[in-house]
């Protein structure tokens, strides 16, 4: 691995960890030449479908897209890093269990959602807003209700 910062090609790995899933190695490395440390991470690259827009075009999958996206909608709210990426390994999982070439946009969004719903309530609304296009308040609504959980009826004495 050639160095980031002198590009000296001769890197040291100083330490190597597996993620919890074992689907991701995280390597420390240090450069003998500068002297400097960083990172890297190893994980399967998979193929994954085209995207079909809503328009007919066709797209390549972009992670860093996706990713993105979800942290515009996460923005400001108190979701890790590693939340966020264990969200798009999820979304990457069902995209290529799907066994398509291809993959209709509007199907990584209803799956984009099913994690934000899942990660934080406030992103998903902010997400499905932009996404389904709320054109009222009553659209709002009905999604907030969506995601409102069930009150417990208090007890009575």
């Amino acid at each position: 691995m050639k160095c980031p910062y002198c590009a000296d090609p001769n890197t040291q790995v100083v330490d190597t960890r597996e993620n919890d899933d074992g689907d991701t190695v995280r390597r420390r490395r240090r450069c003998p030449a500068c002297d400097k440390r960083f990172t890297t991470y190893e994980r399967v690259e998979l193929q994954l479908p085209h995207l079909v827009k809503k328009n007919g075009s066709r797209t390549e999958y972009d992670r860093e897209k996706l990713h993105a996206s979800m942290m515009l909608a996460l923005r400001k709210r108190p979701v890790t890093t590693e939340s966020v990426e264990a969200a798009i390994d999820h979304i990457e999982e069902k995209l290529v269990t799907l066994g398509e070439r291809e993959v209709a946009t509007d199907r990584v969004g209803e799956l984009v959602m099913r994690e934000l719903k899942r990660l934080d309530k406030i992103a998903y609304i902010r997400f499905a807003s932009v996404y389904r296009n709320f054109e009222d308040v009553n659209e709002f609504s009905d999604a907030i209700r969506e995601v409102k959980k069930p009150r417990t009826a208090k007890p009575k004495t």
